[in-house]
């Protein structure tokens, strides 16, 4: 199946005075899947349908190949869609939904069966063929769009949250089914999700937007790990957030200790003054409040609420005016003292003067 890369320069939209992409430029090599990540009205959904020819272009231009398609119309894209609704006819069968492009394109009636058959076996429907689709599953409706997508061979395939409206068990068998059927085709694939959990599993790359601009791109363990500012460490899950006072001693940084924080040493790592420190609950230890470790932020608290998600238990930990999620093992009493041990790779450190 043909693949293409994707080049977008200095993309700009707009709708009416108001500004929803402000000189994006993002280049997908041919045969990545790249997730666009953020939250409602950061700009990923404006960005795949200004791609795909779906919303005006104020300036910036979009490529595929080298072929500049900035004003070129949906059809002329080389492009397929897999919508959140995933809409498909109601009234058609499952061939009939899976064939219809291909016969929108005028292809003749035995390629269509034939391509329609080779997409059945793919998807894992064979025998379904027939079935109306209002018949089959939300898992199996959401194949049947894939695959209309995939019949007309596209250049680049554009998924808008496709698997928003499954059930949380059915959507991670498929998650893995989408990135393994597009690794075996060397599909590029741009993929629109709020989940993060969905884009790191699925993508080779992920962008994150923030009002209408990319805050970062790069690999799931890069940006997961190395967080270039304080929202994308809170939007990749790093969520409890502490103000705290360093200075720059020899190879590093020393946190100072205060009223509810000892002090410790942070190697490789420089900033004067106020800082904040981004955590995740399940990168905290707790332990006594009185615990001390080299290579370890703690911090002196007590328990005000518990909680059990399964398999491990959920406290919430008062820590002066401030509260922070910490994840155990162990049940523990609301109400008992504790410490917070933060293992200094743990943390991502930014100055509070650029948050």
């Amino acid at each position: 199946m043909a693949s293409a890369a994707l080049d977008v320069a200095d993309l700009e939209v707009a709708y009416g005075a108001t500004a929803v992409l402000k000189k994006v430029s993002l280049a997908v090599a041919a045969g990545e899947f790249v997730a666009l990540l953020g939250p409602s009205g950061c700009g990923k959904t404006t960005l795949l349908r200004a791609v795909s020819g779906f919303v005006p272009v104020a300036a910036g231009r979009i490529s595929v190949a080298g072929r500049d398609i900035t004003h070129a119309p949906p059809d002329r894209r080389g492009m397929a869609m897999v919508f959140q609704s995933y809409a498909l006819w109601p009234h058609m069968t499952t061939a009939q939904n899976l064939g219809y492009g291909l016969k929108l394109r005028r292809v003749a009636k035995p390629d269509i069966a034939r391509r329609v058959v080779e997409i059945l076996a793919m998807l894992k429907l064979d025998g379904f063929g027939e079935r109306n689709v209002t018949q089959l599953s939300g898992g199996q409706r959401q194949r049947v769009a894939l695959g209309r997508a995939l019949a007309v061979s596209p250049e680049l395939l554009l998924l808008d949250e496709p698997l928003s409206n499954l059930d949380a068990r059915v959507r991670e068998e498929v998650r893995h089914e989408i990135k393994a059927l597009q690794a075996k085709l060397g599909i590029t694939t741009i993929h629109v999700t709020h989940d993060r959990e969905e884009a790191m599993v699925m993508a080779d790359r992920i962008a994150i937007l923030d009002a209408g601009r990319i805050a970062q791109l790069g690999a799931p363990e890069e940006v997961y790990n190395r967080p270039n500012s304080p929202f994308v460490a809170a939007f990749m899950g790093a969520g409890n957030v502490l103000a705290l006072e360093a200075r720059p001693v020899d190879g590093g940084m020393e946190i100072q200790p205060g009223a509810h924080n000892d002090g410790v040493r942070v190697p490789q790592l420089a900033i004067a003054g106020p800082v904040i420190a981004h955590f995740r609950s399940e990168a905290a230890r707790l332990g006594p409040a009185d615990a001390r470790a080299e290579d370890r932020l703690l911090l002196r608290g007590r328990i005000v609420q518990a909680s059990y998600p399964g398999g491990f238990y959920r406290y919430a930990v008062a820590v002066g005016d401030n509260q922070f999620m910490v994840d155990d093992a162990r049940r523990l009493a609301v109400g008992a003292a504790v410490g917070i041990g933060l293992p200094v790779s743990s943390l991502h450190f930014f100055s509070r003067r650029k948050a």
